[in-house]
This record gives C-alpha cells, sequence and structure tokens, in this order.
C-alpha cells in the first residue's frame, strides 16, 4: 500500500516538469498582435452598437 500513497506526488511532480520546459513546435503570437487585435474587436462592438442602436 505504501507505493499507491506515493503515486499522487509523483504524479503531480511529472506536471511540473512538463509544464517547465517550453515547446518548440507551438504557433507564437507576438503579445502585442494579441492586445492590439483585442482592443480592435472592442472598437468595432462600440461602433457597431453605436450605428445599429
Amino acid at each position: 500500500m505504501p507505493d499507491s500513497k506515493r503515486s499522487g506526488f509523483s504524479s503531480a511532480a511529472g506536471l511540473i516538469q512538463y509544464y517547465d520546459m517550453e515547446e518548440t513546435r507551438a504557433l507564437k503570437i507576438n503579445p502585442y498582435f494579441v492586445l492590439s487585435f483585442g482592443i480592435a474587436a472592442a472598437i468595432l462592438v462600440e461602433v457597431l452598437n453605436w450605428r445599429l442602436g
């Protein structure tokens, strides 16, 4: 039974190790692009709300 108690801790340590690694194949998006896209979407919603409201 002692082995089953230790399995939770080792799996948690495995997740921490997994998230510490940086993915090299992932799509990288510039944070400024995300910020400007959000601002542009908010402006578009406000303009459409003003024109249609």
